[in-house]
């Protein structure tokens, strides 16, 4: 069974230019895989399809037996509800608490006060940062910043994280620990997807591996198989 597959997929712009060709891939549950290639490969576009915030111009993009590229209105946000975004720059709110911070997602879905203040808490503590809800992000280090992006993106309880160059700002031991964090994600069952172009991070996680090269996937490796 595949939370979410991609079936000879293709992203041309207004340009001409094709971002991707004929891509075709699946994700089962709770599965942890990287998506890497060259700047410019497709790897943003592929990871926007999923979210929404662009479409497929040919293919289908099925998530969760939905073909997503014909949801409309609501269901466009229904959809984003099932699928957490980590950026590499954080995104947090610099003049609202941590707390706040992780809780706006869950504001904007309409969640009962309490309900949002016990799932804040549940999330930040799954993220090693319980005791910091107070502080505001300027407060905390990069590693810890990015941890609050993460646990902004699965107070939700999505079925599928989407990482998009999470550890680009950060030093190989912080890269390490949030790879960590997002491992045990993937094994308390969420579907962790990161595009990253550090191949020695990537090889030293031994997970499976999409690789793009000028939009098309030229390799899909199995877990471990990437070469040294």
């Amino acid at each position: 069974m595949s939370l979410l597959r991609f079936d000879n997929v293709g992203k041309r712009y207004a340009s001409g230019r094709d971002a991707l060709v004929d891509v075709s891939f699946d994700v089962a549950p709770g599965e942890m895989l990287f998506v890497t290639g060259h700047s410019g490969a497709g790897k943003s576009t592929l990871l926007r399809l999923i979210h929404l915030t662009e479409r497929a111009t040919r293919g289908a993009v099925i998530f969760a037996d939905r073909n997503i590229g014909k949801l409309g209105g609501r269901r466009i946000a229904l959809h984003r509800r099932d699928v957490g975004v980590v950026f590499q720059d954080h995104r947090l709110l610099a003049d609202r608490s941590i707390d706040d911070n992780v809780a706006l997602p869950l504001r904007l879905r309409g969640m009962h006060r309490a309900e949002i203040a016990k799932r804040v808490r549940s999330t930040l503590e799954k993220v090693g940062l319980g005791d910091r809800g107070r502080a505001l992000p300027r407060q905390l280090s990069a590693g810890e910043q990015q941890r609050v992006g993460i646990a902004r993106a699965i107070a939700a309880e999505p079925k599928l994280l989407l990482a998009d160059e999470p550890t680009g700002n950060l030093d190989p031991a912080l890269s390490t620990e949030i790879m960590a964090l997002l491992e045990s994600l993937s094994m308390r069952g969420t579907a962790v997807m990161v595009a990253s172009h550090d191949l020695a991070l990537v090889r030293r996680m031994k997970k499976r591996v999409l690789v793009l090269d000028h939009g098309r996937l030229v390799d899909d490796i199995a877990p471990g198989d990437l070469a040294e």
